[in-house]
C-alpha cells in the first residue's frame, strides 16, 4: 500500500506539472510565474525553498547527536535568511522588474560582473540539488529496495519532467500543495510519537544537561564556528536565484515582503517538528542511533515501527519537501544560464527560443547534479558547501550594490574573485577557522579597496538609486 501511495503521489505531481504547463506562454511565465502569485502561495514557495531533506533528515540527526547548538545552520539560519530577504532585499529588487540576480549585477556594475556572478552562482546549486537526490534515493532504497543510483536517476527524471514543462508555475503550485502535506504529516506524526513517549515534558527531561544550549561556549574557536553556522545559509542563501525567483513571482512588492516574513516564521516553527520527532525516536528506539548512517534513522524508524498510515504521512511529507526543494533549485541555475550566459550573445533570439534554452538547461543542471549525488552522499555536507559558495562571492557585492553609493564595478569584481579564491585556498588547507569566514571577510575587503581605489566614472552611471 505504501508503494502504491508513493507511486500515486508522484503521478499527481507530474499531473500538476502538465496542468501548469498550459499557463506557460513566455519566459516570464516560466521563470517568475507571470509575477502573479498571491501571498499564501508565494509564502509557501519561499518556505519550500530549502525545507527538504536537510531539515527533515539531516538536521534531525544532527540535533539528536549534538543538541540545539548543532542545528543553528538549519533551521535557524535558514529562517534568518528569509526574514532578512523581506527586510532588506525583496522590495528594492522587486521594483527593478528583473528576472535574475545577475541582471542586477549588470545594471548596477557591468556586463563582466553579470557573467562572473552567473558563473559563480550556477555551480552552487549542484550540491544543493544533489543533496535532495540523495535523500530521495535513500527513501526509495528503504521502501522499494532500489539502489542509490537508481533512486537518484528516478528522482531526477520526475523533477525534470514537471519543471521542464511547467517552470515556476509548476514549482509554485506544487510547493503550495506540498507545504500543506508537510505540515499535516509532520504534526500528526509528532503528536502520535509524543503520546507514545509520554508527552513533551518527558521528552525534554530525557536529554542530557546542556542539550538545549543555544549560545556557544566563551572561547574564540566556539564563537567563530557559531557565527559561521548562522551565516552559512543565513547570509549565503540571500544572493541565490531560487529565493529571488520566488520573491519576484509575487503579485506586488508588498506581497513579496510579507511572504518573506511569513515564510521565515513557517520555516522556524515547522522546522522544529522534525527535531522533536528525532528526539521521540531516540527515546522509543535507542538502538537505531547505532546505525552507520544517522540520516537513515527517521525513515527506518517510521518504516519498521509505525502503522501504515503513519508511514504514508511521513513519507508523503518527506517526498513533498524533497520535490519542492529540488524543482526550484533546478529551475534557478537554468534561468541564469539562459538569461545571463546565452541570451546576450544572441540579441535577436526570440522569446520562445530562449524558453527552449532554459528548458534544456534544466536537463543539463539535473545531469550535473545527479553525477555529484552519485559521488558524494552526505546530505548535510552537500547543502552546507553549496551555501558557502554564494556567501564568499556574491553576498557582499549584492548588498553593497544596493546600499552603498560608492560601490564600484572593480570593487564588485574584486569581491567576487578574491572572496572565492581565498575560500578555495582555505578549503584546500583545511583551516581551523571555517573557510567561509576567511572568504567572506576577503570579499568585503575586496569590495572596499576596489571601490575606493577604482571608483566608477560618474559620467558612466549604469544604475540610479531612485529606481529602488
Amino acid at each position: 500500500m505504501l508503494l502504491l501511495f508513493i507511486g500515486g503521489y508522484l503521478l499527481l505531481t507530474l499531473g500538476i506539472g502538465w496542468w501548469a504547463s498550459r499557463r506557460v506562454h513566455s519566459t516570464k511565465d516560466f521563470v517568475i510565474a507571470g509575477r502573479n502569485l498571491p501571498m499564501v502561495v508565494a509564502a509557501s514557495a519561499l518556505f519550500a525553498t530549502w525545507f527538504g531533506s536537510e531539515t527533515i533528515m539531516g538536521a534531525s540527526s544532527e540535533f539528536v547527536e549534538h543538541g540545539l547548538i548543532g542545528v543553528i545552520e538549519d533551521p535557524f539560519g535558514a529562517a534568518l535568511c528569509l526574514v532578512l530577504v523581506g527586510a532588506f532585499f525583496a522590495r528594492p529588487l522587486y521594483k527593478l522588474n528583473i528576472i535574475t540576480f545577475n541582471d542586477f549585477f549588470r545594471i548596477r556594475f557591468s556586463r563582466q560582473a553579470e557573467v562572473i556572478s552567473a558563473l559563480f552562482m550556477i555551480p552552487s546549486y549542484f550540491g544543493w540539488i544533489a543533496a535532495q537526490l540523495v535523500a530521495m534515493a535513500i527513501i526509495l532504497n528503504t521502501i522499494a529496495g532500489l539502489t542509490l543510483l537508481q533512486g537518484i536517476l528516478l528522482c531526477a527524471l520526475i523533477v525534470v519532467f514537471y519543471t521542464y514543462i511547467g517552470g515556476m508555475w509548476a514549482v509554485s503550485i506544487t510547493d503550495f500543495l506540498q507545504t500543506i502535506m508537510i505540515i499535516i504529516g509532520l504534526l500528526i506524526i509528532a503528536w502520535q510519537l509524543s503520546e507514545q513517549v509520554g508527552g513533551v515534558q518527558k521528552v525534554a527531561a530525557s536529554v542530557p544537561e546542556g542539550f538545549f544550549r543555544f549560545w556557544p561556549e566563551g572561547n574564540f574557536h566556539s564563537i567563530v564556528h557559531y557565527i559561521a553556522a548562522w551565516i552559512t545559509i543565513g547570509l549565503g542563501s540571500i544572493p541565490q536565484q531560487d529565493v529571488f525567483q520566488r520573491v519576484m513571482s509575487a503579485r506586488s512588492a508588498k506581497t513579496a515582503v510579507t511572504a518573506s516574513y511569513l515564510s521565515g516564521f513557517m520555516y522556524l516553527t515547522i522546522g522544529s517538528i522534525p527535531l522533536f520527532i528525532g528526539l521521540c525516536g531516540k527515546m522509543l528506539y535507542p538502538e537505531l542511533q547505532m546505525v552507520d548512517d544517522t540520516q537513515m534513522v527517521l525513515p527506518f524508524m517510521v518504516l519498521e515501527h509505525s502503522s501504515m498510515w503513519v508511514q504514508i504521512l511521513f513519507f508523503g511529507a518527506l517526498l513533498s519537501a524533497i520535490l519542492s526543494t529540488t524543482s526550484g533549485a533546478m529551475l534557478a541555475p537554468a534561468t541564469v544560464i539562459g538569461e545571463n550566459l546565452v541570451r546576450p550573445y544572441f540579441p535577436d533570439m526570440s522569446d520562445q527560443r530562449l524558453l527552449l534554452v532554459m528548458r534544456l538547461s534544466v536537463v543539463g543542471v539535473a545531469i550535473c547534479s545527479a553525477l555529484l549525488a552519485a559521488s558524494t552522499q552526505n546530505i548535510y555536507e552537500l547543502v552546507g558547501q553549496s551555501s558557502a559558495l554564494s556567501l564568499v562571492s556574491l553576498f557582499v557585492p549584492l548588498t553593497a550594490g544596493l546600499y552603498w553609493r560608492r560601490a564600484s564595478n572593480i570593487g564588485a569584481l574584486a569581491a567576487i574573485i578574491i572572496g572565492m579564491a581565498v575560500w578555495l585556498i582555505c578549503e584546500w588547507q583545511a583551516t581551523a577557522i571555517p573557510s567561509l569566514i576567511y572568504g567572506g571577510l576577503s570579499s568585503l575587503l575586496g569590495m572596499l579597496l576596489g571601490s575606493w581605489l577604482w571608483p566608477n566614472d560618474p559620467k558612466k552611471v549604469l544604475f540610479h538609486e531612485d529606481t529602488i
